[in-house]
């Protein structure tokens, strides 16, 4: 196959199967984990209380405002000004078993399943990121974010930020199907393993700060 037809696949990929692809699967992961999508909403009221969901507006293809939606992992705790307490405190042992296994990231499948997000592709950041971003970092926004992606297969919350949206515009410019698959592959292994969870200096990852790298 020559490089012509490699980028005619790739493009054929990108443009007419990756979100039928997408749909599918997200519709039959619901269906196959709705028993434990039930369970850990029970145990999630029981343990942290209500809501049982963690909504956050994020910016998804050409930095569209969606509503994401995870399971929560914290609770409302907060000091006597009525300030929540750090992240580290309000996270609970039940939590971090979330997050460690990445449950709390199921009911992203619903956002799949409605075309907020992909299965692969870069993780959806905070709308305050978008003021930040240079050039380069900005095409992460060119694709639909999704559940896991290149970067998440490469160290996750473990490497630094500039590694992670070079990653992303990598995976960007290299949208593949076999790509795809080999990311969600790696996923399920790096979930296994609970590898990259938290990055070194914070129970997830330290807000992300301009950067001075010109591209």
């Amino acid at each position: 196959m020559n490089v012509t037809e490699a980028k005619l696949r790739k493009g054929i990929y990108r443009k007419f199967l990756k979100r039928p692809m997408d749909f599918i699967l997200s519709l039959m992961a619901i269906i196959v984990l709705c028993p434990i999508l039930i369970t850990i909403a029970i145990l999630v009221r029981l343990k942290l209380g209500s809501p049982i969901l963690f909504k956050q507006k994020r910016p998804g293809l050409n930095e569209k405002i969606f509503t994401m939606y995870k399971f929560r992992t914290m609770t409302d705790e907060k000091n006597e000004k009525g300030e929540l307490l750090p992240d580290s405190v309000r996270l609970t042992k039940f939590g971090r078993m979330l997050r460690s296994s990445s449950l709390d990231e199921l009911p992203e499948l619903f956002n799949i399943l409605k075309g907020d997000m992909s299965i692969v592709g870069p993780r959806p950041l905070l709308i305050q990121y978008l003021d930040l971003y240079n050039e380069h970092q900005q095409r992460r926004h060119e694709v639909r974010p999704g559940l896991s992606g290149q970067a998440q297969v490469n160290g996750r919350n473990a490497i630094s930020w500039e590694d992670k949206f070079n990653l992303d515009v990598e995976y960007v410019d290299n949208i593949s199907f076999l790509g795809d698959w080999k990311i969600i592959f790696l996923t399920i292994k790096k979930v296994l393993v609970k590898e990259g969870i938290n990055s070194n200096n914070s129970v997830t990852m330290e807000p992300f700060r301009r950067s001075e790298i010109k591209h």
